[in-house]
């Protein structure tokens, strides 16, 4: 895989919040390279920081080789050709440089054109959905892959999907959205948001009439359906299955499955999975806290001004949720993630045109706290499966989602090794 490039792995934007535990990530599964080593540099705008991002890990993990053994390339998403330089180096670039509508697309960009392939933890549609229209063919025709929202959005949604279709018994046709189904993410008290990621979803709120526009330009049929269709919930609903008030998930799940969905049925023929996605938000004092909070958010993002006061009061306008500072180590060890998928479906000797769905099936993807800690793992273990397992990989290069590119791989099974559990129930 190296060829003529010094390095496996390159962390671009190591510096960041979320990047300095990815560098942690990486530090810890080197023996999983391709034979058994991972050669791997940090990269971002400020030698400075990145020395520091090493030395910390260097003392979390008591790897004191990390401040010597590392390489530290200089490169800037402002600077064309630093990036090229960084890109030329790397097999895989693993890009943590959000908001990825600011900063994002001269990674991908550069990746594209100097044949790294490319791995994001974004969580934006607008910007996921706008690479794959835009650099698709040319990654296609370069035999590259560029693979976005390989965290916590959304790695557990896509793959737990698959994971659902693969383990029932018959043609599955409806997932996480049945008489109870609800996408369910559980944190523990004390777990807490940082400012950027906050502000990917108030400019992705600001920017969601666009996201509308791009998505006709793909000129997309509808996808066919197996028996039953899939029925929406409403803006609020009490769930009998997790006995808490639950409302839509308004993060990018529900896009990437339906384009990994796409995918594998355009591809490799299979019936698509219809999904939906909901989050338990508790008891009736959470539910007027959220309309409260939801009518606030709404107001303001419209409006420039609004935003700015988004943007620069986080913790005041999430009542606590999101901090400047982001959660600290103790908060991250004391949280956790569940996402429960209730699916239904028919078994082998139903017929899917006649009569309704006579099968269920209930999966749990759980794991550690999942901004920081989680979506870390899932990151590298993404790097790691395009690293070991190219051949099951799709066949040409391209932009894809987790589930379209890792489908045939043995991505769940890294995962459940690393403390990323699926798992039926």
């Amino acid at each position: 895989m190296l060829g003529n490039r010094p390095y496996h792995l390159v962390i671009f934007g190591a510096s960041g919040f979320t990047g300095q535990y990815v560098v942690e990530e990486v530090a810890r599964t080197v023996s999983e390279g391709p034979g058994g080593n991972l050669k791997w540099a940090v990269a971002g705008r400020s030698k400075q920081k990145l020395e520091k991002v090493l030395e910390q890990a260097a003392g979390a993990l008591s790897k004191p080789e990390l401040r010597t053994e590392v390489d530290i390339i200089v490169a800037d998403v402002q600077e064309p050709d630093s990036l090229a330089a960084m890109c030329k180096q790397a097999v895989i670039v693993l890009s943590c440089v959000g908001p990825y509508r600011f900063y994002g697309e001269p990674v991908v960009k550069a990746c594209v054109e100097n044949g790294a392939h490319c791995i994001d933890i974004s969580g934006e549609p607008q910007f996921l959905e706008s690479m794959q229209l835009n650099y698709n063919n040319q990654a296609a025709d370069k035999g590259v892959y560029v693979i976005g929202s390989c965290g916590f959005d959304s790695i557990p949604a896509d793959l737990g999907v698959i994971y659902t279709r693969d383990q029932f018994k018959g043609i599955p046709t409806v997932s996480t959205d049945t008489d109870d189904c609800v996408h369910l993410y559980s944190f523990c008290q004390g777990a807490s948001i940082h400012d950027g990621t906050w502000q990917s979803a108030v400019y992705g709120f600001a920017d969601s009439q666009k996201l509308q526009s791009l998505r006709r330009k793909f000129n997309h049929k509808p996808l066919p359906t197996a028996g039953s269709k899939l029925k929406r919930r409403g803006a609020l609903f009490f769930s009998n299955e997790i006995q808490q008030y639950s409302v839509p998930f308004m993060g990018s799940d529900p896009s990437v499955v339906k384009r990994s969905q796409r995918f594998l049925a355009e591809e490799y023929q299979s019936t698509p999975v219809q999904y939906g996605a909901y989050v338990g938000v508790g008891g009736l004092g959470s539910v007027i806290k959220l309309i409260f909070a939801g009518m606030m958010f709404w107001l303001l993002v419209k409006f420039s001004f609004g935003r700015s006061l988004l943007t620069k009061y986080p913790e005041f306008f999430s009542f606590g949720a999101v901090s400047k500072a982001g959660p600290t180590r103790k908060q991250m060890e004391a949280s956790s993630f569940q996402l429960a998928l209730y699916g239904e479906g028919y078994t082998e000797d139903q017929d899917p045109s006649k009569g309704k769905p006579n099968a269920k099936i209930r999966t749990l993807v759980q794991g550690p706290e999942a901004g920081y800690v989680a979506t870390p793992i899932t990151m590298v273990q993404s790097a790691l499966t395009i690293l070991n397992e190219s051949p099951a990989l799709p066949q040409k290069g391209g932009v894809y989602s987790p589930g379209a590119a890792f489908a045939k791989t043995t991505l769940i099974d890294r995962l459940n090794k690393h403390g990323v559990q699926f798992s039926v129930v």
